[in-house]
């Protein structure tokens, strides 16, 4: 069973960083749009950094359910 307030929260972090990833990548048209500027390769940052942190919810969502097993 899983700790339904923890993985509501969880979700909606996942929604929000999704969302954000998204309205990122809408600038975005080919890979040279991230790699030939600076303000592209942080923008790469961010989102891989969303990324990371999609998969970390998504390992606490997992981590809320053993516990309760």
């Amino acid at each position: 069973m899983y700790d339904i307030n923890l993985v509501i929260d969880l979700l909606k972090q996942i929604y929000g960083a999704t969302k954000t990833i998204q309205r990122r990548f809408r600038a975005i048209n080919i890979v040279d749009d991230f790699t030939d500027t600076q303000g592209g390769m942080d923008m790469l940052d961010g989102i891989c950094m969303l990324l990371i942190a999609i998969g970390e919810s998504l390992k606490g969502i997992y981590r809320t359910e053993k516990k309760y097993f």
